[in-house]
């Protein structure tokens, strides 16, 4: 792979497939056989062991959701906080589902797309170090497109057709997110600070107070931001900081 590669845009290539176990390890097959390059996308029709956040897997129905990843050259942005990464892609997946519906959405820490107060998508981003050298980042999203039952095992989903009541194109939408991710993508390498102002502003449920858990406690707090190592920043009888995973949102 030479330098030149991290000049691609963000879905350049778009591979399309039909059916695979996951698109992140698809990708990530890529970057362990040597095939990888910045900027390379694998759309799948569909998923058969799709990866969620926390080990969780993302069920969806064949055909009727974007289901894609996106391979990131992590040279250009080694030095700065890789949630800073999460920041900017979230960013972009809002950015996205906002010009396709009206503009209800937010993003729910660390990195759920949100529609009011359901889930209509996600992002899960798997790192590549080699010793202390971040080398890859697979950023894999899911969006729920034209599906319209869900499993009872998923809490809160909604889609992009139950919204507007159309069909769409995954595909295609998926096409139109890359030229999202891309251009949040560039703001990160130039400006990375109003990446983290963005996301913040468009951070669900900020400035209002929500319960959340912690082992068995409960406990009551106001959502203040995420900082860029991806801390939760909470004021409950005074401010505190929660690690992703650290914590349960109860409502």
């Amino acid at each position: 792979m030479t330098a030149s590669s991290t000049n691609n845009p963000l879905g350049t290539p778009l591979l399309e497939i039909d059916s695979t176990g996951s698109t992140n390890n698809y990708a990530m097959e890529m970057i362990n056989n040597g095939t990888a390059a910045h900027g390379t996308a694998v759309f799948a029709h569909e998923q058969t062991a799709g990866k969620g956040q926390r080990g969780k897997s993302w069920i969806t129905t064949k055909g009727e959701n974007i289901l894609l990843s996106v391979i990131i050259d992590a040279r250009q942005i080694a030095t700065q906080p890789k949630f800073l990464l999460s920041m900017a892609m979230a960013v972009a997946v809002h950015d996205f589902f906002g010009a396709h519906c009206v503009d209800e959405n937010s993003v729910k820490w660390p990195n759920d797309l949100y529609w009011r107060d359901r889930k209509a998508g996600g992002i899960l981003i798997e790192n590549v170090l080699r010793g202390m050298d971040w080398q890859w980042s697979i950023v894999g999203i899911g969006i729920n497109i034209n599906q319209t039952r869900f499993a009872d095992v998923i809490q809160n989903p909604v889609s992009l057709k139950q919204i507007t009541g159309k069909n769409h194109d995954p595909l295609m939408l998926a096409k139109q997110l890359c030229a999202y991710l891309d251009k949040s993508y560039n703001t990160l390498c130039v400006n990375p600070a109003s990446i983290k102002d963005r996301y913040n502003s468009i951070l669900y449920k900020k400035n209002t107070t929500v319960t959340l858990k912690k082992g068995n406690v409960l406990f009551d707090c106001t959502i203040n931001s995420v900082d860029e190592h991806g801390r939760l920043k909470v004021t409950a009888a005074m401010e505190q900081s929660f690690e992703v995973g650290e914590i349960e949102w109860i409502r």
